[in-house]
């Protein structure tokens, strides 16, 4: 081998550690596997009840430890019943 292959040989291997370096930077990122279980997708339609049960893809369901640290429960309304004249 010359030289001058061996020169270009070692700038080839060094800059294919460069792109690969890069390439994983670039490639980082958070994915989830249902959009539910994003915690900035928590209000969309499609993970509030009853949408969310019938595909088991409610938050609660996904990410319990989650909610249960930093979102707090929606307290439950009670309606007054209705009163009928006799």
């Amino acid at each position: 081998m010359k030289c001058s292959d061996v020169k270009l040989t070692e700038r080839l291997v060094r800059m294919s550690k460069y792109l690969l370096i890069l390439l994983l930077l670039v490639a980082c990122e958070d994915r989830y596997r249902y959009a539910c279980q994003n915690p900035d997708n928590f209000n969309l339609a499609e993970c509030q009840k009853p949408r969310c049960q019938f595909t088991q893809t409610c938050p609660e369901y996904l990410v319990a430890p989650v909610l249960e640290k930093k979102i707090e429960p929606e307290p439950i309304q009670i309606k007054p019943a209705v009163q009928t004249k006799p």
